[in-house]
């Protein structure tokens, strides 16, 4: 017993293919590599998709804590950030958009760093309590016992603490 006659030239196909797949890589390395070496790189399609509107909310549910860090930051429009500070940023640090008047930015209390709002308010959804840039938290010192009390009081902690502090032993 052997292999059949005809058996190697069932591999052929499949190593042209191969093959011919690989000179494609190769052909479109090389023009892409080609492009950003002349700073044409923005006129080739890339594999990531950005966003028609940076600043749309995601539809996640927030945590009690986002909610309540959200009521505290305030929410201005940018030109009256620029009336207000003269030389604002010109761009958002989380989605690295340009401001433009008319949009929703939130400018923190504590480091006064400039983000677009719904760039902060995802931020806020998954978990994050300080600054993207400097890492200061957001809520500021004068308001953190007030943020405390209405957090335990959303999550129903001061029930429980409220129910169970007459308990002996607790």
């Amino acid at each position: 017993m052997g292999f059949p006659v005809g058996y190697t030239e069932v591999f052929f196909l499949p190593t042209i293919f191969i093959r011919a797949l690989s000179f494609l890589g190769f052909i479109r390395n090389l023009i892409v590599s080609l492009f950003n070496y002349l700073g044409l790189s923005d006129f080739l399609e890339t594999d990531t998709v950005w966003p028609e509107n940076p600043t749309q909310i995601s539809p996640e549910k927030p945590s009690v804590s986002a909610l309540l860090i959200r009521e505290i930051l305030p929410v201005i429009k940018y030109e009256e950030l620029v009336v207000a500070k003269g030389d604002p940023p010109e761009s958002c640090a989380v989605c690295l958009y340009e401001f433009e008047n008319g949009e929703e930015i939130r400018w923190l209390r504590n480091c006064r760093h400039v983000f677009h709002r719904a760039c902060l308010d995802r931020w806020m959804d998954h978990g994050q309590i300080t600054c993207p840039l400097c890492r200061t938290p957001f809520v500021p010192d004068e308001l953190q016992e007030e943020f405390n009390r209405r957090l335990w009081s959303a999550s129903g902690i001061v029930d429980f603490y409220s129910e169970y502090s007459s308990v002996p032993g607790w």
